[in-house]
């Protein structure tokens, strides 16, 4: 196995849903960030062997591998090819993973993961049709096996195997706004963020020729514990869970290049960190979003480390009571955990997320002069997704 870098790793901010991204199409979101990889490094995109991208909604704007569409619409060589995965909300880390393969097995020496979700436009739900005549997602044959769950349902029933309160996640939920204000008071997120111009509509719902600038994550909000206590539950009647203590709906889009070490040293790039392990793990699909806790156990067991041997460690905040659960298993110092905010406070694109927490890992660890970070998400289903990276 070849070593594998990132030499770039960028977002767009996250636009809140119908917010400042929402007159984007998908394609021009996703070729803004593919673009600035190699606005960034100054390499030429000829290098890349193969393009992957993440993508939960894949109708309208993000059908017909909304990848390879974006790489086209960015002008990019059309001579590299481009794939379009769907690992439901761990969809562009699986990207990175499936990247990651490609170029330590020897397929390539470079490749670009990424992905997007305009979720403003293309709504959750939006590629399960209303018409009958191209079935339903899970049928008879997945009942016989397993009871088919929301994700909203299978977040409460994390918290009730693990006995998570709505005081708890309440706390997570302003803890996530209260560190993501930070980091934009510190101005962290600089080094990793792709400003989007995009186009202003009319009443009609068409260009008016001007256009604005999306600069900042919109999602952040000032709260209270008082605040969050008020508001009604989302999941069930008595649930733990709100729309504070629920990933924002969003819109958005991420990337990373990467390629081996020695490609990076004959171009003349210093790589930003180096991917140590991935994994990609099947879990209950009835609890649903339990996957990180072992796909982090896998990770620290196949690479012989510990939680203590972690100084960043970015896992999706789908919902409180995944993250909580998955604190109380790996007894994790929080202070190590989402240090910049998560998608309590900042929003969750779908396809875009996984990327963009990569990247997020990758600069925190420059930041604070870490060594070691861990990435992992929860995902529709009953998956869990993992990525081990290391400085340098």
């Amino acid at each position: 196995m070849r070593e594998v870098v990132v030499v770039e790793a960028v977002r767009t901010p996250f636009g809140r849903r119908t917010g400042g991204l929402s007159s984007m199409h998908s394609l021009d979101l996703l070729g803004a960030v593919q673009r600035a990889l190699f606005d960034r490094s100054g390499i030429s995109p000829t290098e890349v062997g193969q393009v992957v991208g993440g993508c939960v909604g894949q109708v309208g704007m993000q059908a017909m591998n909304v990848t390879r569409g974006a790489w086209l619409a960015a002008g990019l060589p059309p001579t590299v090819p481009a794939t379009t995965v769907d690992t439901q909300c761990g969809s562009s880390q699986q990207a990175v993973g499936l990247a990651y393969g490609l170029v330590a097995s020897g397929i390539t020496d470079a490749a670009v993961a990424c992905g997007v979700e305009l979720m403003s436009r293309v709504p959750m739900g939006a590629s399960v049709p209303k018409v009958p005549d191209v079935g339903k997602p899970v049928n008879k044959q997945y009942w016989e096996h397993h009871e088919f769950t929301s994700q909203f349902e299978g977040a409460e029933r994390i918290a009730d195997r693990w006995g998570i309160s709505r005081e708890a996640c309440d706390e997570l939920g302003k803890l996530s706004q209260d560190r993501a204000a930070a980091a934009w008071a510190d101005d962290r997120f600089a080094t990793q963020l792709v400003s989007i111009t995009a186009p202003d509509l009319g009443k009609d719902g068409k260009p008016t020729g001007t256009t604005h600038l999306v600069a900042r994550d919109e999602g952040l909000r000032d709260t209270t514990l008082e605040t969050l206590a008020r508001l009604s539950p989302t999941g069930r009647p008595d649930g733990v869970h709100t729309a504070a203590t629920s990933s924002q709906i969003a819109d958005g889009a991420s990337a990373v290049l990467l390629m081996t070490r020695e490609r990076a040293h004959d171009l003349g790039l210093s790589p930003l960190a180096t991917i140590t392990d991935v994994t990609l793990v099947g879990c209950d699909p009835v609890l649903m979003l339990e996957g990180p806790i072992p796909a982090t156990r896998k990770l620290l067991a196949d690479n012989g480390l510990t939680m203590d041997d972690l100084d960043v460690v970015e896992i999706n905040e789908a919902f409180a009571s995944v993250v909580l659960a998955w604190k109380q298993e790996l007894k994790a110092d929080f202070d190590r955990v989402n240090p910049n905010g998560g998608a309590l406070a900042m929003g969750h694109p779908l396809g875009a997320t996984g990327a963009a927490l990569v990247t997020k890992a990758i600069h925190e660890l420059i930041r604070a002069d870490g060594e070691q970070a861990l990435v992992t998400m929860c995902c529709g289903g009953g998956i869990g997704t993992g990525t081990l990276l290391r400085r340098g």
